[in-house]
């Protein structure tokens, strides 16, 4: 009897579940059919396009001056003159200290009489063997010629030790302030002031370890002054740290930016902005990616028919959006009319560019029909 109940609970689950498959049957045949039936649906596309991913990189910046120097004097001695007030502009090698200079005024007089006199000295030993007793040994010449290389020598040292009395500049820059005055003494442990030139700066700021080997030379970067003014400047970066600090996870970079008129000081701080590029992913219009129960997707017109394809949000960019999904550049994805989509439905497509707006506002689909 209980085998009998069993049999039959089997067979009445079986013809149930016919029924339901032969149910599901009819109703998808009636939703092909009615799509057949009805009109192609009208809906808005707009063709894909790669684009790069964007990052924007944000850090505090410190400048320093293109050259920068802090001048001190390679001898002891008074000063005797300061020809230039803190802040000045000055060229390079104009004289900015002088040292007391008549020792070696006194020793360069000297060491130039004494190369004359070798010169001269010389210059008779050689003439006297011209002739043809030939009277000055080979050896006395040999010594001429030594002493007039000595007294050359000579002279050279007493020309830089008189050149050392004056402190020029290297470079043409601003120097800045000094407490150095005529009369003093000084050594060579005195600095005597600083010089900088600043028609160009570079900043150095710090980029997080996940940017290695996307911030590359030559890359754009805008930096902002922290004040009221808020004065804006562009540079390019120059040079990029060799190792990644482990405390702060980042490492160095460098930018150089351009100073001709002067408005940026070196030791200001900046707001440093850059903008990354990443890879390239399909940008479609914000309103065509589309959530549900299994995530993002998009719909894809391919002859004349929508096609379901899935879709990762990657970033948005405007109003439009990057996705992870296998969508070829050029492709036509629905930007209006989503609502109406369905696999293997017809659709007739309008071009979004195409579309205007009459007095009323009334869109005008003089459009592209596929």
């Amino acid at each position: 009897m209980r085998s009998f109940q069993r049999a039959l609970s089997a067979t009445l689950a079986a013809i149930i579940g016919l029924q339901l498959v032969a149910c599901g049957d009819r109703q998808e045949q009636a939703v092909v059919q009615q799509d057949r039936g009805r009109p192609a649906v009208p809906v808005v596309v707009e063709a894909v396009q790669l684009k790069a991913r964007q990052t924007r990189v944000e850090a505090v910046g410190t400048a320093r001056a293109h050259r920068s120097v802090s001048l001190f004097p390679e001898v002891a001695g008074e000063v005797v003159a300061v020809n230039f007030q803190p802040g000045d502009r000055v060229e390079k090698d104009a004289v900015l200290l002088a040292l007391d200079s008549r020792d070696e005024e006194l020793a360069l007089e000297l060491a130039e009489l004494r190369l004359a006199d070798a010169e001269r000295m010389l210059a008779r030993y050689t003439q006297a063997n011209d002739s043809v007793q030939r009277t000055v040994p080979e050896t006395t010449i040999d010594t001429a010629r030594t002493t007039l290389d000595s007294a050359r020598i000579e002279r050279d040292r007493a020309r830089i030790a008189l050149q050392r009395r004056f402190i020029t500049a290297p470079f043409d820059g601003f120097v800045g302030i000094t407490d150095v005055d005529a009369g003093d003494r000084i050594d060579t442990a005195t600095e005597i002031t600083t010089i900088d030139d600043r028609s160009v700066l570079l900043v150095s700021f710090d980029v997080p370890e996940a940017f290695v080997g996307r911030l590359t030379t030559g890359d754009p970067v805008r930096i902002e002054v922290w004040s009221a003014e808020r004065t804006e400047a562009r540079g390019t970066v120059v040079d990029l740290g060799s190792r990644v600090d482990p405390l702060s996870r980042a490492f160095i970079a460098r930018a150089e930016v351009p100073n001709s008129d002067d408005k940026l000081r070196p030791g200001m701080s900046f707001r440093v902005e850059l903008d990354l590029t990443g890879g390239v992913y399909p940008s479609v219009p914000e309103v065509a990616l589309q959530w549900g129960a299994e995530g993002a997707y998009i719909w894809l017109v391919e002859d004349n028919k929508a096609r379901r394809v899935a879709a990762e949000l990657v970033q948005r960019q405007g109003r439009r959006v990057l996705v992870n999904a296998d969508v070829p550049d050029g492709s036509l994805v629905v930007g209006e009319g989503v609502q109406s989509m369905r696999d293997g439905i017809s659709v007739r497509t309008m071009d979004a560019d195409a579309l205007a707006r009459d007095a009323r506002g009334v869109l005008l689909p003089a459009a592209r029909e596929g």
